[in-house]
């Protein structure tokens, strides 16, 4: 009896202690931030904060942090969190070394893209027997890729946009259930090992990687071959591999396409095996039955609602006409599925998944808790928000021009949105901007030349010759942003026809009045209150503005010019010391990419 009693008060020690220790490693955790997450207080449990969960001994199994605008770095005793599955610090701007992990064996999922981590620890890689899902993208990682992998259960990787070097590891190819291995954009060298049909494997962006391993030797049978023989042979061997290589590739990339099982393109049928399907029964619960106080907008091809996860994890939540789908928007639906999960950029909404009920058809996204620009420039009374000073529509013009140019020039494929306008751009509670709705978007071979399609967009925000052709280029965009920033500066819609004695139409009264300083002046929206240093910004993005609606495409400049002219202006702009009054800093950085959000895999578990 008295063993049993000391056993007793022996286990139940064990589990204060633990949680004890739980707890000090969340205090300094907490403390290595510049700023307090929201929700988080040492006033209170950790197990009570926001987007932390517990187990029932209140041992800290989960971590949410995404897009919180945290600076500092992160604690060396991080890893003795040993009930971990998920840990989530996605899309902030966290540095200094990843620290050591490897006693986190309970661990699932974990997310530190898009932050500025500068190393991986040695044995990282080592422990993780139960982690399926590791994404470290966009960071500034250092050195190689272990040897070996203990992580036997790995899903997805995602290594890309860091500047690691080396080879990659024939230990890779031993993980049977690996999916998705993405490590372009790095400094990676030597010959890619095989794998399997299976994995989607990513190495776009190092230049020294070598894409076929298979070398080719020389044997020497006594006799001398004179040099133009050995070249004549070494070109022929050339042409051959090279012919071998296209067949194959072709053969293998036909081969991927069949064996996905994501959800089709519609522009060329291709599929990608990272889409993610979601219950009706989990979309419901989060919404509360798509309750009619949860609706954020409605639009054209549905209804926007508001959900929340049981750890205080929002998402938005579209649902598309629950009547018979038509094909046109069977296309939008299948078109957003597929651009969003080839492209992840940090002022591009992510993409969480979607489901697929009957004739309903709905998609789950990051949630932008400050609505559409739509709701900050026009409908102020309706919804109660304060007017955008001119700093903050600086910043979300310099966002969006951002997340355009990704699209049209930095991802392996030109994206054409087709529908850019401020309804169609989301803000964070940063007022930090994120390009929405990729339902039109089209795929273009080159940027110069067009691509014939339907008309489609909102009138407005069409750019002459796509609504007379129907041709389109990454041209069309660049007219819509400039429509956008003339709404920026004159807090006018596209079209208003209530202004009986002015051009309805914004882009032809705006460029009427173009070039008179003293027209463009009583032009500027009443409620940015501008003074004299603010006046000579704005005539420089009217100025741009400009450029952007020229009435012929050639004359419009491409998106990378905007980010030049808007750059330095965000900088002249940004305060010498941050108002922290708030408890938040403006800290984003512009290079870095749009995160994913946390897999909604574990969503099915409620």
């Amino acid at each position: 009896m008295v063993r049993l009693i000391y056993l007793s008060t022996f286990i139940f020690s064990f589990l204060t202690l633990s949680s004890a220790d739980d707890a000090a490693v969340m205090t300094k955790l907490l403390g290595s931030f510049g700023t307090a997450p929201s929700g988080w207080s040492t006033t209170t449990g950790c197990c009570q904060w926001k987007n932390v969960s517990c187990d029932g001994s209140n041992r800290v199994t989960s971590i949410n942090l995404v897009n919180q605008s945290l600076t500092g770095t992160l604690p060396s005793n991080l890893g003795t969190l040993t009930r971990l599955t998920t840990l989530s610090f996605q899309g902030n701007s966290l540095s200094g070394p990843i620290p050591s992990l490897a006693n986190l064996t309970s661990l699932q999922q974990l997310y530190l893209d898009n932050n500025n981590f500068s190393s991986i620890p040695s044995d990282f890689f080592g422990s993780f027997q139960n982690l399926y899902d590791l994404r470290l993208s966009f960071n500034n990682l250092n050195g190689t890729l272990p040897k070996s992998f203990g992580a036997t259960s790995l899903k997805y990787l995602y290594l890309d946009n860091n500047n690691l070097m080396g080879s990659i590891p024939d230990a890779l190819t031993n993980i049977t259930t690996l999916q998705v291995f993405d490590v372009s954009n790095n400094h990676l060298s030597g010959s890619i090992p095989k794998f399997g049909d299976s994995v989607n494997l990513i190495t776009t962006g190092n230049p020294s990687i070598v894409k076929n391993g298979n070398t080719a030797g020389t044997g020497s049978s006594g006799t001398s071959v004179s040099p133009g023989i050995i070249a004549g042979i070494v070109i022929a061997v050339i042409i051959f591999s090279v012919v071998v290589l296209f067949v194959s590739i072709k053969c293998y990339v036909s081969s991927k396409h069949r064996k996905s099982g994501g959800v089709e393109n519609p522009e060329n049928g291709s599929t990608s095996v990272m889409n993610i399907e979601i219950s009706i029964e989990v979309l419901e619960q989060v919404t509360n039955n798509f309750d009619e106080d949860n609706i954020l907008g409605r639009g054209g091809s549905g209804v926007v609602y508001k959900g929340e996860y049981h750890d205080g994890t929002m998402i938005a939540v579209k649902k598309m006409e629950s009547t018979a789908m038509s094909s046109k928007g069977i296309n939008e639906f299948q078109a957003e599925i597929s651009v969003l999960t080839k492209v992840r950029h940090r002022h591009l909404v992510a993409l969480l998944g979607y489901c697929i009920n009957g004739n309903e058809r709905l998609l789950v996204y990051e949630y932008m808790p400050q609505g559409t620009l739509t709701q900050h420039l026009f409908d102020l009374g309706e919804n109660g928000c304060s007017p955008l000073t001119w700093k903050q529509r600086i910043q979300i013009a310099m966002d969006v021009a951002r997340g355009v140019e990704y699209l049209h020039s930095l991802t392996t494929q030109i994206f054409i949105h087709r529908d850019l306008k401020p309804s169609n751009i989301l803000l964070g509670d940063d007022m930090r901007a994120k390009v929405a709705d990729f339902g039109l978007v089209k795929i273009a071979l080159d940027e110069k030349y067009p691509v014939p399609t339907r008309v489609a967009g909102t009138f407005g925000y069409l750019a002459p010759e796509y609504g007379a052709t129907g041709r389109v280029t990454t041209k069309a965009d660049v007219y819509a942003f400039g429509v956008i920033l003339m709404q920026l500066i004159t807090g006018r819609k596209a079209v208003d026809d209530t202004l009986p004695n002015e051009n309805p139409h914004l882009v032809t009264w705006f460029c009427s009045i173009l070039n008179n300083k003293e027209s463009i002046a009583m032009a500027i929206d009443q409620t940015i209150n501008p003074d004299e240093e603010t006046i000579e910004s704005i005539y420089k993005v009217v100025e741009l503005a400009g450029h952007c609606t020229s009435p012929k495409p050639y004359q419009r400049p491409d998106m990378g010019y905007v980010v030049n002219i808007l750059s330095p202006l965000v900088g002249q702009w940004k305060p010498a010391c941050p108002n922290t009054s708030n408890g938040v800093e403006d800290i984003y950085s512009f290079d870095q990419s749009m995160s994913l959000p946390q897999d909604p895999q574990r969503w099915q578990t409620i």
